[in-house]
């Protein structure tokens, strides 16, 4: 029988990604609603001490698999061990980030497994039988679709900035297993030499404490400058509305909301968006929010903590200067 909620733990450089952090705080209460055991599963070189890192998010189990040719990740090598793993142990659900590296493992998993899968997902329901179900965006974020599967295991990519951090128990224990899986030279097709990672003052989008974001209000691509501006001030990323992306004013790496990313900073300021829901579905988690927008009517004024009805033009250059005061 399938038994057990598996997270598999991105990590780079022995660095784990926050959206595992996010999957094993939600996969706690799932596997309190279900009655499952929630087991975080962390593959590399040297990973043993992420096992500290994991525990505390509410993990019932971590296993480990520790291997030179898993220190840097490569499609095959880690289909292969996962698919290894999940045959032995039957989980009743894996779940993975909807990353660069979640969205090229999880397919070909799936495939591995002969199993469906649910991708991008921003929710997760719990039927009476405890059976899981996935929510996605689809038509442009105009629906959701419920996605479910009679087949074990459940595998599903869920959003970043989905679920909130849990507070970390520091005084939790769990059992720790080192396992070995073979990993076939047919396995390693691709062999990482080196990663180069593009520099860039700006934190990662749906990394980053603070977000400046525009939107239709910015007028054209060469107004985004006032807000990069800004952004270097305060040490924020840059992101923007489906409007100004569907424009072609930015690139849709930027695009927040529903069909773009989710994100939950600290601060976000708005500045130009009118407020569409899809928009708000992907940052009306943020902490605080600042909007800014010459339409006294606009949506976003509904959900902002501060509103500023004025030109963004004006506004934003102002802010700037004080923030440079004030750094």
């Amino acid at each position: 029988m399938a038994k057990g909620i598996w997270i598999v733990v991105e990590q780079s450089k022995l660095e784990i990604r926050k959206v595992s952090l996010e999957l094993l705080s939600q996969g706690r209460i799932i596997a309190d609603k279900t009655g499952e055991p929630l087991v975080a599963v962390i593959l590399g070189k040297g990973v043993a001490e992420l096992a500290g890192e994991v525990i505390p998010y509410g993990a019932d189990k971590v296993i480990l698999v520790d291997n030179e040719k898993l220190a840097d990740y490569t499609t095959g090598a880690y289909t292969s061990v996962l698919n290894q793993l999940i045959r032995k142990e039957e989980p009743q659900a894996v779940l993975l980030g909807n990353t660069a590296v979640g969205k090229d493992l999880a397919p070909r998993l799936a495939q591995r497994l002969g199993v469906g899968m649910a991708s991008d997902c921003t929710g997760i329901e719990i039927d009476d039988a405890s059976f899981l179900s996935f929510k996605r965006p689809i038509y442009g974020g105009k629906a959701f679709a419920e996605v479910v599967s009679e087949v074990r295991p459940v595998l599903a990519t869920i959003r970043p900035n989905t679920f909130p951090l849990a507070q970390p128990d520091a005084s939790r224990q769990a059992e720790v297993v080192t396992e070995t899986a073979a990993i076939d030279p047919e396995d390693l097709r691709a062999i990482v030499k080196e990663i180069a990672i593009a520099t860039s003052q700006r934190p990662e989008l749906i990394e980053a404490n603070i977000i400046i974001s525009g939107g239709r209000g910015m007028k054209g691509p060469e107004n985004y400058c006032i807000l990069e501006a800004c952004a270097d001030v305060l040490g924020a990323a840059v992101g923007a509305s489906r409007a100004a992306v569907d424009a072609g004013w930015i690139e849709q790496k930027f695009q927040v909301g529903q069909t773009g990313k989710t994100v939950s900073p600290t601060l976000y300021i708005a500045c130009g968006i009118s407020g569409a829901i899809q928009h708000l579905a992907g940052m009306g988690s943020s902490k605080v929010i600042v909007a800014i927008n010459k339409d006294p009517e606009a949506n976003i004024f509904n959900l902002a903590d501060y509103s500023i009805v004025g030109d963004l033009f004006e506004i934003i250059p102002l802010l700037t200067e004080e923030f440079k005061k004030l750094s």
